[in-house]
């Protein structure tokens, strides 16, 4: 990755106090913590309902074989009636309270991490990673409240409901009923925990890298296969497939193997709990009542080695999601004073330095630069000289390490994000464009613009005839990222749209790439003339023609400014501008000449 698209190096956010990913993802809870207690309690009444209905059925079953009276057993059998409705009741409303706070506390984790990716545009992430942090990651969110905490706190609850009311018919039982709920609520967990974590550790980011070669492999196919490098990447992708399905069945084999620790750890506890109430004399339907009492207690506290397995499996996508909460949302930038940003506006570089990587050669060193209102800048140079990083800085995508970016004499930090466009705005590089209409596109520019406003910005971009020509006009269907269209219309639809949008700093990286040199230069003259006077211009391109009229051309090289002047002062001083403007003069010479 060249030193004009990489990552901006940021502080790291790690804290020496840091709060665990957990704690990180919770603190969302918190508008939501009364539902989640409430189907906390719901879950634990679920189960206690269930363990009671147990018991009180065996007593009936056990009582009526001696065939007593009905009376005596008329109280038992409206228990288990009840019992079992209310089991049933208690369940379908825990669901339904739990599932709303969580989905609530959901859409406010997707909106936090989508927006927290979106202020990082100008950093390394992978569409398919992203794609992985918002649904899969976000997800373990979700599981994490709905499959480890409720569940669990409500295991752990009946558990020690269960001793209580064991106490009350024999200590010994209760006692020997504590050691195996003691067995399966914390050795059998932390057992799950130890031998899931470190292959669980390694699902996340491996689910992410197949997200990512999904991408690669579906929009790239064309691309791939062009280069014959199909077979290598699909290899690639299923040995990563591979290594994924390998631990997930290890993850399964230890999940069984726990599992049935567990379930032979309850036929142990139901024995023990057996012996403890015949030794201390209880009365055989309670010995029975206690030995099925004491599974069923068993058995809802294992949910809490399932917790703890699901609770190991989602710490990863956990850490992902808590590393982008974090980091939060960028601060909104004080307005007060600024909030006005029509109109001509003076912006300056003053020795600004930009570093992608810690350690790593700068992206700019000590650029300076001048734009008062209704100046034209060229920034040129060779591939990775830093030019599109002098467009990342004016648009507040890249902050720089140090030196100054001010606008009308204030830091453009001063500035809220969402009002800066307004006056800082255009063409950037790798400019989307929508799976939508050519008028839906052009109207992000500037919405409510009317169809003279659009004639005007497609014709200065030499759009407006391919527009006529279709039957659709502006109701043309463009594509998922402009796929019906070529790449000069697709450069072109995304200038119209920063001439719709005439922010009074346009910014134009690379706008005439993918055209032919006699387009590129008309649709470079027509540009600049439908600039409004007093706006200014900076254009970033790696050609050199058409660039006579402007105001200052300054030449990067490594990050530095090696050159500046107008065009025709910097041709007639031995330098890299000119040795390239003969360059290309050469080669488009050549190009014109074989063209029919």
């Amino acid at each position: 990755m060249t030193a004009e698209h990489g990552p901006a190096t940021v502080a790291d956010p790690t804290p020496a106090g840091r709060v665990t990913a957990e704690r990180a993802v919770l603190r969302l809870a918190r508008p939501y913590l009364g539902r989640l207690v409430g189907a906390g309690l719901l879950a634990a009444a679920t189960e206690f309902a269930g363990l009671a209905l147990m018991a009180t059925a065996t007593w009936l079953l056990m009582s009526a074989a001696g065939q007593p009276p009905l009376d005596r057993l008329t109280v038992a059998i409206v228990a288990v009636r009840a019992l079992a409705i209310s089991r049933g009741v208690f369940r379908y409303t825990e669901r339904l309270a739990g599932h709303d706070a969580v989905l609530r506390m959901i859409t406010d984790v997707r909106a936090r991490v989508f927006a927290t990716l979106a202020a990082r545009r100008g950093t390394a992430h992978r569409s398919g990673d992203v794609l992985s942090r918002l649904v899969s990651d976000v997800e373990a969110v979700q599981d994490l409240l709905l499959r480890v905490l409720v569940p669990g706190s409500a295991a752990a609850l009946v558990g020690v409901l269960a001793v209580a009311v064991a106490a009350l018919i024999s200590p010994p039982a209760a006692g020997a009923l504590a050691a195996g709920l003691l067995v399966a609520g914390v050795a059998l967990p932390a057992l799950a925990t130890a031998v899931t974590r470190r292959s669980a550790a390694q699902v996340a980011p491996l689910r992410g890298a197949l997200a990512t070669d999904a991408i690669d492999l579906t929009h790239g196919a064309a691309d791939l296969a062009a280069f014959g490098a199909t077979d290598v990447t699909l290899r690639a992708a299923a040995q990563r497939a591979r290594r994924l399905a390998r631990l997930e069945r290890r993850l399964a084999a230890t999940g069984f193997a726990v599992d049935a620790a567990g379930v032979l750890t309850a036929g142990l506890t139901a024995a023990a709990v057996v012996l403890a109430a015949l030794a201390a004399d209880v009365s055989g339907v309670l010995v029975g009542v206690l030995a099925v009492g004491a599974l069923a207690a068993v058995e809802v506290t294992l949910a809490l080695v399932t917790a703890a397995r699901q609770w190991t499996q989602l710490r990863p996508g956990l850490a992902r999601v808590a590393d982008l909460l974090d980091a939060g949302t960028p601060a909104s930038r004080p307005t007060a004073g600024m909030t006005d940003l029509v109109g001509p506006h003076e912006l300056r570089f003053v020795d600004v330095t930009v570093r992608y990587r810690a350690g790593a050669a700068p992206a700019l060193d000590g650029v300076s630069l001048a734009l008062p209102p209704g100046r034209r800048i060229a920034v040129v140079g060779p591939s990775g000289a830093g030019k599109s990083t002098v467009a990342a800085v004016l648009t507040g995508t890249v902050q720089p390490v140090s030196g100054r970016v001010t606008l009308d004499g204030h830091d453009l930090s001063a500035y809220a994000e969402e009002a800066l466009p307004r006056a800082v705005g255009g063409l950037l590089a790798e400019a989307y464009v929508f799976h939508a209409t050519v008028r839906e596109n052009l109207l992000l520019g500037r919405a409510g613009a009317d169809e003279a406003a659009l004639t005007a910005a497609t014709a200065a971009a030499g759009l407006l005839e391919w527009v006529r020509a279709q039957p659709a006009g502006w109701d043309t269907l463009v594509g998922e990222e402009g796929g019906q269209l070529s790449g000069g219309q697709r450069q072109r639809l995304a200038l119209a749209r920063a001439l719709l949008a005439a922010p009074p700093v346009l910014v134009l990286d690379e706008p005439t790439e993918g055209l032919d040199p006699a387009a590129a230069d008309a649709v470079l003259a027509s540009t600049l003339a439908a600039t409004p006077a007093g706006h200014s211009v900076l254009l970033i391109s790696h050609r050199l023609s058409g660039l006579a009229e402007l105001d200052e051309i300054v030449v990067l090289d490594g990050g530095r400014v090696i050159q500046r002047g107008r065009h025709a002062d910097l041709i007639a001083a031995p330098g890299w501008y000119r040795d390239q403007w003969l360059l290309q003069e050469a080669a488009e010479r050549g190009y014109l000449a074989l063209a029919p």
